[in-house]
């Protein structure tokens, strides 16, 4: 099973936020180390689309479509629809994942 995989713009902009935290904290080396590592990671999914686990604030909302896999110190939060994976969040593991929703949604509104 190969799934295709789209990156929303929501997680092209994590990328951007991340990428310049990495390469100001810490070094361009660093943040091509992280990209390889993320890269690697959403190419699994196409593959294994499940292997991911609900994230637990996700869970409670009874919306077990969408998952996450760790990469590093970083969670992909996706959703599998049909052929399709989304990429929707792309964040540092330690920051609360309810806010940055939070954000993302009044960010749309």
């Amino acid at each position: 099973m190969s799934l295709k995989v789209v990156i929303l713009e929501s997680a092209e902009h994590d990328l951007k936020e991340l990428k310049g935290y990495i390469v100001r904290n810490f070094s361009h080396e660093t943040w091509q180390n992280t990209y390889d590592t993320l890269k690697k990671a959403i190419r699994n999914l196409k593959t294994f689309p499940y292997a991911g686990s609900i994230p637990e604030e996700i869970e409670a909302l009874n919306l077990s479509q969408y998952r996450q896999v760790l990469s590093g110190m970083n969670r992909i939060i996706y959703e599998v629809r049909q052929d399709t994976i989304y990429i929707h969040l792309i964040a540092d593991a330690r920051r609360d994942v309810n806010t940055l929703l939070t954000r993302r949604l009044l960010r749309i509104i």
